[in-house]
Order: structure tokens, then sequence, then C-alpha cells
């Protein structure tokens, strides 16, 4: 049986490395903080973001996508291909626009396709936008294959299942080549066995692409067995009514079975 115990584990080729970062915000008698002590991702990493509603999730994924600036942090950079490790916390918002754009793969909740688009038009689309990438056709083909999605790339959106629309937007958040995958509870809306299936190919596709995947769910037994690294957080009430989440890494452990 497979159990997560907290571990900080020294690492190399870091595709980010965090520092004593931190994000609050105030409404009335009530706030939030999320602190995050240390934060790294390996390239071509399997990484899982877990916790119940409320805990910060969302709030670091947004964080970790460049979509959402952090208060401050003692460190906070991203790795740019061919530019090595940036400095987040000083980088104009163009920049931050730009590597979203270049660097970052998106797979949504509900999948996020857009209805006006086939679904090869709609895995296609980063790929447009970034340009500069040869024979987006081929990898178009070979991404959907091996997503088992070749044969329905002519179909609107609509006429997909939930586990083939998820499927359409893994392939659509891996064609421009990023460095990093961000995935918001990308198996909330499908059976457990079709969710057992995409976080199978999350771990194959961060293991062959080399991109790091960071995937953000609630449910710890689904990700437990197959990710590299996970991270969790610990919630604690401070006088003020200021609720602080405290983000911290987990590590597998694995119980030798009963005689």
């Amino acid at each position: 049986m497979c159990l997560f115990s907290e571990k900080v584990i020294e690492m190399e080729d870091d595709a980010y490395t965090i520092r004593n970062l931190w994000i609050e915000r105030r409404q009335s008698d009530s706030g939030f903080r999320l602190e995050v002590p240390e934060f790294r991702i390996k390239r071509g990493e399997f990484v899982a973001i877990v916790g119940s509603t409320g805990c910060g999730k969302s709030t670091l994924l947004d964080i970790l996508g460049l979509v959402l600036r952090p208060d401050g942090a003692a460190q906070f950079e991203f790795a740019c291909p061919r530019k090595g490790l940036r400095d987040v916390l000083r980088m104009p918002g163009w920049e931050m626009t730009r590597i979203r754009r270049e660097s970052l793969g998106y797979v949504l909740q509900s999948g996020g396709l857009l209805a006006f688009l086939s679904v090869g038009e709609n895995i296609l689309l980063p790929a447009k936008l970034k340009g500069g990438i040869s024979d987006k056709r081929r990898r178009l083909r070979d991404l959907t294959t091996r997503l088992g999605i070749s044969d329905q790339l002519s179909k609107s959106p609509q006429f997909l299942s939930g586990g083939q629309r998820q499927r359409a937007s893994i392939a659509r958040a891996l064609i421009h080549d990023p460095v990093i995958v961000l995935a918001d509870e990308p198996t909330a809306a499908v059976d457990r066995l079709t969710a057992e299936k995409i976080a199978d190919q999350f771990k194959e596709l961060a293991a062959s692409t080399g991109a790091s995947v960071i995937m953000v769910t609630h449910d710890t037994t689904l990700v437990a067995p197959i990710c590299d690294r996970a991270y969790s957080f610990e919630i604690r009430r401070e006088v003020g009514g200021l609720v602080v989440s405290r983000c911290h890494e987990l590590v597998k452990t694995v119980t030798a079975p009963s005689k």
C-alpha cells in the first residue's frame, strides 16, 4: 500500500525553484494566506498537488502558471528554454505573457475546448499562437494516436465523451512542446476508470516528452501510486480570522506486506 509522508528532497535540473513564497488576501474580518516554504519540480516529473477544497491548490497553480503574482518570495525562478532560470518576481507583464504562450500548457477541469473549432483545430491552436513549430500536423497525429483520439479530430467537441475531451485537452497542452503542463482537476468530471487512465497517460507523457506535469487533485488515492512527487497543505486558523495554508512536500513510502 502506498502512503505519503512529509519529506524534502534535494534535486537537480529544476523547472521551478521556490523558497518562502507567500500571498495573502483579506476581506472584512477574514483572510487567507498561502505559504510555500520550498517548492521544486524536476524536468520530466509527474507532480501532484493534493488537498481539500479551499486549501490553496488553485491559487498555487495560478502562481505556477504566471497568472497570479505572489506578494513576496525569497526565490521564485522558472526554467525558460535556452535562457535558464529566470526570476519571476522581476519579470515584466509582457514577458510573463510570452512565457505562458510559449512554455506552458494548460488542462482545465472541463477540458476548455472551443465549441466553434473542430477537435483537431482546438489541439493545434497553441502551436499556431506560438509559431515556429515545424510539422505541426505530424505532431498532432503522433500525440492523438498515443492518446487514442486520432479518429476524433474532425468532430466538434460536443460530440466527444468526457474522457475524450480531456485527452484532446492534454494533446492541446502538449502540442507546442511546453516546459510545464498544468492540469487543474482534470479528472473531476469523468468516471473512476477513465480518471485512472488519464492519470496514467499524464505519467507516461511527462516521462516521454520531458515536460513537467503538475496535476491538481483532491483525490490522493488516484495519484499516490504513480506520481513522482506530491505536495499538500496544512491549514491553521489564527487570531483575527486569518486562515493560513502552508504547502509542504510529500514523499511516497511503501509498507511491507503482512506475512
